[in-house]
């Protein structure tokens, strides 16, 4: 029998991967806008960065597909869209992460 997957799961997944600069979770940050799961195992993910241009994207993407891989999702099948609309700003932040930065 094949395992369910669901959005809780592919959110917690992502709670791992860390912002290389901040060592503070993407999702804690506010950068994953929207995580949609198709009815054929295809994970949509809409995320943003805190600065346009950010070297670091592709670190940032390489882990989101390793974390999302490891639930048993396949590589073709994660699709990761950058969208800077709207753009990123502290608000988006969750309250541990501002903590953790004093803000």
């Amino acid at each position: 029998m094949e395992k369910k997957i669901t959005k809780t799961q592919i959110m917690k997944a992502l709670t791992k991967v860390m912002d290389p600069e901040l060592n503070i979770s993407i999702v804690d940050l506010g950068l994953v806008y929207t995580v949609v799961l198709e009815k054929d195992k295809t994970v949509h993910i809409t995320m943003t960065l805190t600065t346009i241009g950010c070297p670091l994207f592709s670190l940032i993407e390489q882990e989101v597909r390793d974390k999302v891989k490891a639930l048993g999702i396949a590589e073709h099948k994660i699709r990761i869209d950058l969208s800077f609309d709207p753009p990123w700003s502290i608000e988006k932040m969750s309250e541990s992460a501002k903590a953790i930065l004093g803000i």
